[in-house]
């Protein structure tokens, strides 16, 4: 356009538009649906863990028995077979259970299986399985979330219960050694005031964050002296999943229908909030592009928002997802997984 030409309004009004564009939307992404071998109907899914340097999502199928592996790449699905499943109480029903938790270790995978208490090794290359640990000798609790501490090769796991009887005993953190990856070992427990919630850690700092249920407070455990050393008070009395930016240090709490950006740096501050829509479980964060990712089950959809170095969010994108889709992991670039508990399946969000 040359220098003085006259603009017509409609083009101001183009150009207003495209200048206020949001930088992204909805319709740049795309949900792929993954079923899971033997799914007929609903399966239990909870903690699932993605493996950076494989490539392959590790997806605990509970009451099928088995660990399904999928790869990043071709979305294959291969399946780890014969873990025990078992029944367990859960709102005064009974339900049945198997493997539920997955975290990625020091060239293994540990798998913690509700089906019989146990926590077991698997090999992340081979996917060969090896011993499985009892999380307790009278097997009155089982493991909950699974989470490797790579600061000091320790494998921590928050716990339930097998009957409304066993509440108090877990009550508490169980830490076994892993200095020998494949050969897992108890070491201790540490007491908590109710059941732990969620699970984020910052090896660099040597510290281990949980939620607390129904006390409406996430604390800080120092993973060397596995002592609490901070506990702060997010707002909300429902506390699900966590998620950490280690170099920004911002703790992120899922809290019920809205996550919250919190200054771990500074005796926990409220930062911001993003809401999300209600049913929000297990959340994630991207450290490379900065991004959160939190998938809100009664809401049906999937909220992704953009994080500053202040801990503000920036909503970059509501992607619908389907009722009862909840908890979420980060994979590659700005790919992410969410469970669908009710098809049986994994939801594959991809960048268009």
């Amino acid at each position: 356009m040359k220098l003085g030409a006259v603009v017509s309004p409609i083009v101001l009004f183009i150009a207003s538009q495209i200048i206020a564009a949001p930088e992204d939307s909805a319709a740049n992404y795309e949900l792929k649906r993954i079923s899971l071998p033997g799914a007929g109907g609903a399966v239990a899914l909870d903690y699932f863990a993605y493996d950076h340097a494989t490539g392959k999502l590790w997806v605990p199928a509970s009451n099928t028995g088995s660990v399904d592996v999928i790869d990043e790449k071709t979305d294959a699905v291969s399946q780890i077979t014969g873990f025990l499943t078992g029944e367990i109480e859960r709102r005064g029903r009974k339900i049945t259970v198997g493997p539920t938790a997955a975290s990625i270790g020091d060239g293994v995978v540990y798998i913690g299986d509700r089906g019989d208490a146990t926590v077991c090794v698997i090999d992340a290359k081979t996917h060969a399985r090896g011993e499985c640990v009892p999380l307790s000798t009278d097997h009155i609790i089982t493991p909950d979330g699974v989470i490797y501490v790579a600061a000091t090769k320790e494998l921590w796991i928050t716990t339930r219960p097998t009957s409304l009887a066993n509440m108090d005993t877990a009550k508490a953190l169980q830490v076994f050694d892993a200095s020998d990856p494949r050969r897992l070992k108890w070491k201790l427990k540490i007491p908590l005031e109710n059941l732990a919630e969620g699970y984020a850690v910052d090896n660099r700092r040597e510290l281990f964050y949980t939620n607390i249920e129904d006390a409406g407070s996430t604390v800080a455990v120092d993973v060397r002296r596995h002592d609490i050393v901070a506990k702060w008070k997010p707002g909300s009395s429902d506390l699900q999943g966590l998620a950490l930016d280690t170099a920004r240090r911002f703790l992120f709490v899922a809290c019920g229908d809205h996550v919250v950006s919190l200054d771990a740096a500074h005796d926990g501050k409220i930062i911001d909030s993003v809401q999300t829509g209600g049913g929000l479980d297990n959340i994630d964060y991207s450290p490379e592009r900065k991004l959160l990712y939190a998938a809100a089950s009664q809401a049906a959809s999937l909220t992704i928002a953009e994080v500053d170095d202040q801990g503000k969010f920036h909503l970059k994108a509501t992607v619908p997802t389907v009722k009862g889709a909840r908890g979420v992991v980060a994979g590659n670039g700005e790919t992410a997984y969410l469970i669908d508990p009710a098809e049986g399946c994994i939801l594959k969000l991809i960048r268009k």
